[in-house]
C-alpha cells in the first residue's frame, strides 16, 4: 500500500514514505498527503524537528510513480494539476518552522532527489545512489526547483546532474555538498537519531529563527520578510527559554527548554 506514515518520539517526528513494491515511488495521493502531514507536525508543540525516510532498506524515494504518468500527466491540464501537488509537497519542508532532515538510504532519484533538496539537511548511507533523470524522460523542471538545487550544490553541479542525468554515489553527493554526512548503512539510524537528539534539546525559538533567516537569503525576498526575521530574534531574547538558558549556564546544568 502506498502511504505516508508518521510517528513522534522524544520530540522527533518521523515521516516515512512507503510504497515498498515500487521502491517508495510517490503516487499522486502521497504527494498530496505531504503538506497536511507537515502542517500538522509543525503545529504540534511536542515536535522539535522532523526526519524524512523511506520504508525499508532499498530506497528513500525512487521518484514519482511513472505508472501514473499516462493517466495523470498525459495532458497539459493534467500536468498542471500533478505539478502543483508535487510543488506543494516540495514546499512543505521549507514552510515548516522546524528543521527537516532527510535520512537517505539506497535509491534517491527524481522526485526523491527534489524532495531531499527541499529539506534543511541530508544524511545518507554509504550505499545510497542518486540521480536526476528528467532529461531521460523529457520532463521540464521549473526554475524554483532548479534554484533549490543551486542553493544546495551550486550552479555547476546543478547543470551536471540535470544535463547528464547520470547516477552518482554517496561520496560524490558529499563532495557536491548535497549531503552533510555519509555513514555506514548499519549506523545510519543511530547517527541521525543522535544528531536529532542534540537539536531536540536546544531552544526551539532560536532554531526556528535560524532556519527562517537562512531561507530569507536563499529565496526571493517576496517570499521572506526581514522584519519578521528580526522579530523572531527579538522573541528569542524575550523568551522564558533565554532566562532558562542563562540560569542553566550559571548553575552548570543542562537547560530544559519549552519553546516559549
Amino acid at each position: 500500500m502506498a502511504e505516508l506514515r508518521t510517528s513522534i518520539q522524544d520530540g522527533v517526528a518521523t515521516v516515512v514514505f512507503s510504497n515498498p513494491s515500487k521502491m517508495n515511488a510517490m503516487t499522486l495521493d502521497m504527494w498530496r498527503a505531504v503538506p497536511e502531514a507537515f502542517a500538522r507536525l509543525d503545529a504540534d508543540p511536542a515536535v522539535r524537528l522532523i526526519v524524512c525516510a523511506g520504508a525499508g532498506e532499498k530506497a528513500f524515494i525512487s521518484g514519482a510513480d511513472i505508472s501514473q504518468f499516462e493517466e495523470l500527466r498525459g495532458t497539459v491540464e493534467a500536468q498542471v494539476v500533478y505539478n502543483k501537488a508535487v510543488d506543494d509537497a516540495y514546499q512543505a519542508p521549507m514552510n515548516c518552522a522546524k528543521p527537516v532532515i532527510a535520512r537517505i538510504r539506497g535509491i534517491c532519484m527524481g522526485g526523491g532527489l527534489g524532495f531531499a533538496a527541499a529539506c534543511d539537511l541530508r544524511i545518507c548511507s554509504e550505499d545510497s545512489v542518486f540521480r536526476m533523470p528528467a532529461a531521460r524522460l523529457g520532463l521540464g523542471y521549473g526554475p524554483a526547483g532548479l534554484r533549490r538545487f543551486m542553493n544546495v550544490i551550486g550552479a555547476a553541479n546543478t547543470i551536471d546532474i540535470f544535463a547528464s542525468a547520470r547516477r552518482f554515489d554517496a561520496q560524490d553527493a558529499l563532495r557536491m555538498g548535497f549531503v552533510s554526512r555519509v555513514v555506514p548503512a548499519a549506523e545510519l539510524e543511530k547517527t541521525v537519531a543522535g544528531y536529532c537528539g542534540m537539536i531536540a534539546e536546544n531552544a526551539p525559538l532560536t532554531v526556528a529563527a535560524a532556519k527562517y533567516a537562512v531561507q530569507l537569503w536563499q529565496h526571493d525576498e517576496k517570499d521572506r520578510d526581514l522584519a519578521r526575521a528580526m522579530k523572531m530574534v527579538e522573541a528569542c531574547f524575550a523568551s522564558e527559554d533565554h532566562k532558562e538558558g542563562r540560569r542553566a549556564f550559571m548553575e552548570k546544568r543542562a537547560p530544559a527548554f519549552k519553546g516559549s
